[in-house]
């Protein structure tokens, strides 16, 4: 009996440890997966919009802070010749852009895309990549950062994880970006999630704008 009172406390504690090194590992339970664990600290850090140069498709060159001009901006990340996630990502972007009201498109919010592969991803090619999926080019537009410290800057503080693959293609995560009027992050939204992303931003809006 006295041993398996024994053994019933060591349990007990081994759980218990096991319980509290889970909790300050996830953030108390916040963030059960890497990338969680990047999406929580990022919207608690609210990371400021570092100083990039940007060249659109129509071969304009802007500063990101003359782009958003007071503006919210919706953001993604993308590359051209991806196959996969990425195609998919433009197409659900296109949605959200087609569900938010547009007496808010051009005056309070922009969107944007940004190329991770400045070398392929020339003006040329953006101006025909952004025609699938009925992107503007003034209220949506496809841009790359040809600096590369400026570009690893923004991916690093965004939590934009690129990795190549050595065949021309990257590894990366994808995800849609809310950057507010002075810069700062302020959501980070599931790129599969068009309803709901387009209903944060919405209501973004719908609240600076009194209604």
């Amino acid at each position: 009996m006295m041993k398996k009172h024994h053994n019933a406390i060591a349990i007990i504690v081994v759980l218990l440890f096991g319980t509290v090194l889970f909790y300050i590992g996830t953030d108390g339970f916040r963030a059960f997966t890497a990338e969680s664990a990047r999406t929580y600290k990022l919207l608690q850090d609210k990371p400021v919009f570092p100083s990039v140069t940007l060249e659109d498709s129509q071969n304009r060159s802007y500063t990101f802070k003359e782009f958003a001009d007071g503006k919210y901006v919706f953001l993604t990340f993308m590359y051209t010749s991806c196959t996969t996630v990425c195609p998919q990502l433009e197409m659900n972007m296109a949605q959200v852009y087609a569900l938010i009201p547009d007496s808010y498109i051009g005056k309070d919010i922009v969107f944007l895309s940004i190329s991770f592969d400045p070398e392929r991803d020339d003006p040329k090619t953006l101006a025909k990549y952004r025609t699938y999926f009925g992107s503007d080019g003034e209220t949506w537009r496809m841009a790359r950062i040809t600096n590369k410290e400026e570009l690893k800057e923004l991916l690093d503080r965004l939590g934009v994880v690129v990795i190549p693959d050595g065949n021309g293609n990257f590894t990366h995560n994808s995800a849609f970006y809310l950057i507010g009027k002075q810069g700062h992050l302020l959501e980070m939204m599931d790129f599969t999630n068009i309803d709901e992303a387009a209903s944060t931003v919405a209501a973004i809006l719908n609240e600076e704008a009194g209604e």
